[in-house]
């Protein structure tokens, strides 16, 4: 161990000098919104210091709503580029112009792209009353400001009414460190570590899955009352429902969401909408309940929202609805489907329900709970160690290319999930990284929940002279 000088706070300076997280907040998010063709993709490029986001000289090269890591003075954010925004747009502008919105909903601070050399238009002018609605913070950037003379013409943006306007050429980064300054400025403080864990508070479920399969109906029959609409025409639901249910003596708020019924990119018109609404539900879910039509084979899209709750890091529950329907047949190719298709979340818990009539319905507060607690589990250092130290005796990996790589030490960066970082004398192959996984949850649970396992190669130290 002594040749690679690692131990456990020579591990967190690491993990803090390299950027992986230990319990950090989440970066807060600066949307970049404005009409088509305003640069915002290049600004967002400028930022970034590197080419990420398509530019090209036509209105609507930007279509999806892209989130982008970025820093500036030490602080890091979330930048997220979007379409132009049209707000009486209609068709794919008018899914465009959603993606705007949303991206305001989840921002701390909107930079809102004018073209100076334009002047402010009534497209940015009706911008600006909805951007005066949401009430989140707003910085106002006169872009393609490019010499003195323009600067000059940038004050007329002055009456837009929402603060100075700061000039900018994102083409050439004139003013963009300015802009930058006035951003971090315009930010919330820091928020504390545990965001997503507010003392008290009800905790945060999104109810996903394709369309029909019952969500609104299992609503329904969590809060005893018909508060959503129910059909059996598949997409009823458009918007997330957002309702505060009583279950087993504890407050629940339960996202209700539509059905997402294709993959992101093929989905058009109010299905396009619902989809975008459906991920927004679950940035702010701490835990999933996905919900399966047990009497059909499982289908693409049911393997993909579960795909999606599991990139997003959420906890998560898988419940077969409909399962008083089924008979001994169907029953035994349902299991034979998980076995062979859900191997990703076999750690996931399952509940057998019948939203139509409540049955097993009451399973879902401990299944939830065992989510939760596996979502913020944490592992006490030494105990980490003693494990893997057991761990590589007794399954040491496979020699490649004359070298043995090993685990030599490995800390638990973070919760929700749990993030673990192992530093590592070599490359450790992705088998090998399933099966520390596996046996991870076999020793210490993590029931519910994904796991993140990321490496730390380390050198061997120059020897010393004697």
């Amino acid at each position: 161990m002594n040749e690679y000088d690692i131990d456990e706070a020579t591990a967190l300076e690491i993990i803090e000098g390299e950027g992986l997280e230990h319990d950090q907040a989440p970066p807060p998010v600066v949307a970049v919104v404005g009409r088509p063709n305003v640069g915002k993709s290049t600004l967002v490029n400028r930022i970034l210091g590197r080419r990420e986001a398509v530019v090209e000289d036509v209105p609507g090269v930007t279509r999806d709503r892209v989130a982008y890591d970025a820093e500036w003075s030490g602080r890091r954010l979330t930048v997220v580029d979007t379409g132009g925004w049209l707000p009486d747009a209609a068709g794919l502008a008018a899914a465009i112009a959603e993606q705007a919105r949303m991206a305001v909903d989840l921002a701390d601070v909107v930079m809102f792209v004018v073209d100076a050399t334009v002047g402010a238009t009534d497209v940015d002018e009706a911008v600006v009353e909805i951007l005066r609605r949401s009430g989140k913070p707003v910085v106002l950037v006169a872009n393609k400001v490019d010499d003195a003379a323009t600067e000059l013409e940038a004050t007329a943006l002055w009456s837009l009414g929402i603060g100075e306007p700061h000039p900018v050429s994102a083409l050439h980064g004139r003013g963009s460190g300015d802009l930058l300054d006035a951003v971090l400025a315009a930010l919330p403080q820091q928020a504390p570590p545990q965001l997503l864990a507010v003392e008290g508070g009800p905790r945060r479920v999104a109810l996903l899955g394709r369309p029909n399969v019952g969500k609104s109906s299992l609503l329904n029959k969590l809060a005893r009352e018909n508060r959503v609409v129910v059909d059996d025409v598949a997409g009823t639901t458009r918007d997330p429902v957002d309702e505060l249910i009583e279950l087993g003596g504890r407050s629940w708020r339960f996202i209700d969401t539509a059905g997402i019924r294709r993959r992101h990119r093929e989905n058009q018109g109010a299905d396009f909408y619902a989809t975008l609404r459906t991920q927004s539900a679950l940035e702010r879910a701490e835990v999933a309940v996905v919900l399966v039509d047990a009497g059909q084979p499982l289908t693409e899209q049911d393997l993909r929202i579960i795909s999606m709750v599991i990139e997003a890091g959420r906890s998560l529950v898988i419940a077969y609805n409909k399962w008083d329907l089924l008979d001994e047949e169907r029953r035994h190719y349902l299991e034979r489907e998980i076995d062979r298709q859900l191997y990703h979340a076999r750690w996931a818990p399952r509940v057998n329900i019948s939203a139509l009539t409540g049955r097993h319905v009451d399973k879902l507060v401990p299944a939830l709970d065992t989510a939760l607690e596996g979502w913020g589990s944490r592992v006490p250092t030494a105990k980490l160690n003693q494990f893997f130290a057991e761990l590589v005796a007794a399954h040491p990996h496979p020699i490649r290319g004359g070298k043995q790589p090993r685990v030599l030490f490995a800390t638990q960066a973070g919760v929700r999930p749990p993030r673990f970082v192992l530093f590592t004398s070599g490359f450790l192959e992705e088998g090998y990284r399933r099966f520390i996984e596996r046996r991870l949850r076999e020793e210490f649970g993590f029931a519910g929940t994904p796991i993140e396992i990321t490496m730390k190669i380390r050198e061997k130290r120059a020897a010393r002279k004697r």
